[in-house]
């Protein structure tokens, strides 16, 4: 995978436009919901971009945790650093941490396991809703404000023990949601397998902010808009990378398989 193209070095420093963000979420992560559209009020370089540069950088740890602080609007001009093997944290010419990641256990550059590895976790990470919250949402009867849905990538973490190999497949191993008042906190647990074996665990955590009763009516319109605008992508001729990696395995292979 070549991100270059999803980004812009200027004096050391890494700017994302809108447009980079916005074809990162759709093309790679197969991610259609409207907060990474170049042209919203609300534009949010994805949260997996981010991680993946990190990756691209200072290598795949067999043990990493990652904790987003902030989100990064379009244009913000990012550093990438890591002082004397602490932690690794992108921070914005304010000073203000962005995204702090840790490391442990071995550690590989080797370009083609990295970008293999960073696809797959970037195509099983981009599919937050409608494909894991959804069901969440649904099981304890709540759900984000639909004029003003706001869900926050909080942190992941994993552990595996092979990292110089590509052909990893991560899978949905579990989930749960804490409601607490007017927020949630969403857990996902994934499995990292290498020929059918676990060779990793891992979690990412959601938070969703402004709750409701939940309403199917609203709901189901919310998620036949998102399939709208994933069918409006396709229908210009653009393809899902993501599509290579998870159809035909998973709990959401069927509605995978159409993209692209």
């Amino acid at each position: 995978m070549d991100l270059g193209q999803f980004y812009r070095e200027e004096d050391n420093l890494i700017v994302i436009t809108p447009e980079q963000g916005s074809r990162f979420a759709k093309q790679v992560a197969g991610d259609f919901n409207p907060i990474h559209d170049p042209e919203g009020r609300r534009f949010c370089v994805p949260g997996d971009l981010l991680f993946a540069l990190i990756l691209d950088r200072f290598g795949l740890a067999q043990r990493m945790s990652c904790r987003f602080h902030s989100m990064v609007g379009r244009d913000t001009p990012l550093r990438f650093e890591q002082i004397e093997g602490g932690p690794i944290k992108v921070v914005d010419t304010s000073g203000k941490v962005v995204l702090e990641a840790t490391t442990d256990g071995g550690i590989t550059h080797d370009k083609d396991a990295i970008s293999d590895f960073t696809q797959r976790y970037v195509s099983f990470s981009g599919l937050n809703f409608p494909h894991y919250l959804d069901p969440l949402m649904q099981e304890h009867n709540v759900m984000f404000n639909p004029d003003r849905p706001l869900v926050v990538y909080d942190s992941m973490d994993f552990a595996t023990s092979e990292l110089a190999v590509a052909g990893l497949d991560l899978e949905l191993a579990g989930s749960d949601l804490l409601v607490e008042g007017k927020r949630a906190i969403a857990q996902l647990q994934f499995s990292i397998q290498l020929s059918g074996r676990e060779v990793g665990t891992g979690s990412k955590k959601l938070i969703i902010s402004g709750l409701r009763p939940y309403d199917p009516d609203v709901m189901t319109s919310r998620k036949e808009e998102y399939h709208r605008r994933k069918e409006a992508f396709e229908a210009a001729g653009l393809v899902v990378v993501s599509r290579r990696f998870l159809a035909g395995n998973g709990p959401f292979a069927n509605d995978l398989s159409t993209i692209g």
